[in-house]
């Protein structure tokens, strides 16, 4: 047993040290070949911190444990909203952008209450390999859209600095290594924290929405943080939001394409309490001029704190 947290603390060391490898190396990569910093930031960063996700969804829908494989993603989006954002927000309130009050919180509505359409809409309850396609269609859609937004707002000042060789190895060795950090950090969390499960009679529902969710979201959590601390809101809110959407159509849709993934209903409530969580973190722009306070924050942490409390008891 002691072996098995051991070897679970050793593949969080890997998924947060492989995370940020990738986002390194991929941002290298991207100001090489002069991508927009704000691309770097919704998309490359976000997908990023969203491998763990995605690394821990996939392994876990091969090795036959598909409530491990949902409730993954199903808990970080509820970790990165209630979580992430309420601690950012009581670090410091945060200003939205347009853009994102009209147009990327209702996307986030959208994908969401179409991932509870898809869990729920046969009585199988499996999230099929059709399915998994329509979600990675729209994952390509929202990064055309990021690359729309790009060109609309791109500036002619840019630096254009060209970087060495040895700066282009650097970026490909960190990118590699981070890939091989996700994957056997992967392995290790999810074979463990499944053992784990088993010998202490929990179900692999409440591993996956607290231990395992709460620990992919490291990287997000980590990269919020700091930009909020340094006054990068946008980049704080841009990640979160980016990784609530790339873990419903980058994550449930690869994975499903894998493999179909059987959907658990008990898996309903968690997501209407996201759903209301949103939709509420789009009304409250409105009625706080485009920011959500301290006090917002403090409720929003208070909630996950609940939320948590409920799941374990």
């Amino acid at each position: 047993m002691i072996i098995n947290f051991l070897i679970i603390i050793v593949g969080f060391l890997l998924l947060s040290k492989g995370a940020d490898f990738l986002v390194d190396g991929s941002s290298l990569i991207a100001k090489r070949f002069h991508i927009k910093e704000i691309v770097i930031g919704l998309t490359i960063v976000s997908i990023g911190t969203s491998m763990p996700e995605l690394m821990v969804s996939l392994t876990s829908a091969m090795t036959n444990h598909s409530d491990m494989a949902i409730g993954n993603v199903v808990g970080s989006n509820i970790s990165n909203l209630f979580l992430i954002l309420g601690i950012c927000a009581i670090i410091k309130p945060l200003k939205f952008q347009e853009e994102t009050v009209r147009l990327e919180i209702p996307i986030v509505i959208f994908l969401t209450a179409l991932l509870y359409i898809l869990g729920n809409n046969s009585n199988e309850k499996i999230i099929t390999k059709f399915e998994g396609l329509i979600l990675v269609i729209f994952f390509i859609l929202f990064i055309f859209y990021n690359i729309f937004m790009v060109k609309r707002d791109a500036s002619p000042n840019e630096d254009k600095s060209d970087f060495s060789k040895k700066d282009i190895l650097k970026a490909i060795i960190k990118i590699a290594l981070g890939i091989i950090g996700l994957k056997y950090g992967s392995d290790f969390v999810v074979n463990n924290s499944s053992e784990l499960a088993l010998k202490f009679g929990v179900s692999e529902k409440i591993i996956s929405l607290t231990i395992v969710s709460i620990s992919t979201s490291l990287p997000e959590l980590i990269t919020s943080i700091t930009a909020t601390i340094k006054g990068e809101i946008n980049l704080a809110i841009g990640n979160v939001i980016g990784s609530n959407i790339f873990n419903i159509v980058l994550i449930v849709g690869a994975t499903a394409l894998v493999k179909p993934i059987e959907y658990s209903v008990s898996y309903n409530k968690d997501l209407i309490i996201f759903l209301i969580g949103m939709i509420v973190l789009g009304i409250l722009p409105i009625i706080r001029k485009n920011k959500m306070s301290k006090l917002a924050g403090v409720i929003y942490f208070s909630v996950y704190v609940v939320y948590m409390i409920d799941l374990i008891r």
